[in-house]
């Protein structure tokens, strides 16, 4: 809880002297000051100046529950009394992790039933990459170490993590990334299909680019493929119905690990527990978190299938990994009583039957007739909305601001969304209701309008304009 008696403009001095924040222009955050949230409620967030601002991003893809539940604030609560902490080292435990993993072996597929736990997706990537080489060294082919992986997909921002995802950005600052990983084109349709191609012809021919990737490298160098159901941060990119299928093929055909990352989209984001069941997916591996604990606090379980852990556990000797906070008695306490919020109250059924049908229309019929709006896209709760200067050509608007522009103004509306490059996401708390959907479409097109007006204005007046 703040000090009520310390002023926005306090915190935000203390804020630009000592506090670095993540995947920030320090220069720039440091000139204009960080907006201060305050409070929440619901599905809404606060700040000091007293705006209520719709959260459609689920504070970072995890508030699924919404704010201010006060049954995870008392079972941390009463969690912290009995036990606040003891780690999972030295052959001990303590009951909440060992009923969440049991929880979680039963709402994961049928051949996934153990669980590795962490504070973050990062960690939790980091310990799938590092299972995965050890898993194929156990089996006796340790040249197996290659991690295919896609561009613009995301896992994280570790060393590890950061190798894994495909934005150029954050590997030209590794300087020496994780070696043997390999990325090749995203399911984007919307920038990558060609000419005339059919969606379904699009899916298979951006699978067979990981198809062509193991035969370059060799499969028996070839160690897993790892993805998002729906690249999230690169976009919400939602890949055609053919695609997945033919990924599955691709792996078992070469006898390649199925990594999924469902950091975002695990626990009800497209209307199943996870997507892995949205796209019937068979995965050798699941790296969740997020709304794991609904963001009350930090957690993440890596979900590992049967056929690395049989190998782990029958062929013995140590695995030497491990997170002083794995398996945090607090985060696990709150994590169980979250799963159980989304059960009781249906949400992911919410999800599936009505407000992610709801959303995809709303957006379509609403949003989709802009005149700078290409494409809208939708799954379950997620979506995106791809801004453009022409919607015949879909050509873009000159330079890289025209997504922060309809970015800011719906914040500026009342309505928080993300903007990667120039396409608009969004990634509401699973509470929303259809009315929430919208308000949110109401101050969606008043940000459009807007920025319409500006981006074409900026155009006029800019020297490179044809």
């Amino acid at each position: 809880m703040t000090d009520q008696t310390i002023s926005r403009a306090n915190l935000q001095a203390i804020d630009s002297a000592h506090h670095l924040h993540p995947f920030t222009d320090h220069k720039e955050l440091r000139g204009a000051g960080a907006r201060m949230i305050v409070r929440s409620e619901g599905p809404y967030i606060y700040d000091s100046e007293g705006a209520e601002i719709l959260d459609g991003m689920a504070g970072l893809w995890c508030i699924n529950v919404g704010y201010g539940r006060e049954e995870l604030a008392r079972v941390a609560y009463d969690q912290m009394k009995e036990l606040p902490f003891y780690n999972s080292f030295f052959r001990c435990t303590t009951p909440t992790p060992v009923l969440l993993a049991g929880k979680l072996a039963e709402l994961a597929p049928d051949n996934v039933n153990q669980v590795f736990y962490g504070s973050s997706g990062s960690e939790a990537n980091d310990t799938a990459l590092k299972l995965v080489r050890h898993y194929w060294a156990l089996e006796g082919k340790p040249s197996k170490r290659i991690v295919i992986s896609r561009k613009t997909g995301y896992h994280g921002s570790s060393i590890a993590g950061a190798s894994l995802s495909g934005m150029d950005g954050m590997h030209s600052q590794l300087y020496g990334a994780v070696p043997g990983i390999v990325h090749v084109m995203p399911p984007y349709s919307f920038e990558l299909a060609l000419p005339g191609e059919s969606e379904h012809d699009f899916g298979l021919r951006a699978a067979r680019a990981v198809e062509d990737a193991i035969l370059e490298a060799g499969a028996e160098n070839v160690a897993a493929f790892i993805g998002e159901p729906v690249l999230g941060a690169g976009g919400v990119k939602i890949p055609p119905a053919s695609y997945w299928p033919e990924i599955q093929r691709i792996c078992d055909k070469y006898d390649v690990l199925l990594m999924i990352d469902e950091v975002i989209t695990g626990y009800g984001r497209t209307g199943e527990w996870f997507a892995c069941k949205t796209f019937n997916i068979k995965p050798d591996t699941i790296t969740t978190a997020k709304a794991l604990t609904s963001g009350y606090q930090p957690l993440s379980a890596l979900l590992v299938g049967d056929r690395i852990a049989s190998t782990l556990i029958e062929k013995g000797g140590e695995f030497y990994h491990g997170y002083t906070y794995s398996g945090h008695p607090v985060a696990c306490a709150v994590a169980l009583k979250n799963l159980e919020i989304i059960e009781k109250e249906g949400l992911i059924e919410r999800v599936r039957e009505d407000t992610g049908p709801y959303l995809a229309r709303a957006l379509a019929e609403r949003i989709g007739t802009h005149p700078i709006v290409g494409e809208t896209r939708a799954i379950g709760l997620m979506a995106a909305i791809e801004i453009v200067r022409d919607k015949g050509d879909r050509s873009r608007f000159k330079g890289k601001h025209a997504g922060d522009k309809v970015r800011d103004l719906s914040i500026d509306n009342g309505f928080m969304v993300r903007a990667v490059g120039d396409t608009i996401i969004m990634s509401p708390p699973l509470i929303w209701t259809r009315e929430n959907i919208d308000v949110a479409c109401e101050r969606l097109l008043k940000a459009l309008d807007a920025a319409e007006i500006e981006l074409r204005r900026l155009e006029a007046e800019s020297p490179a304009s044809e």
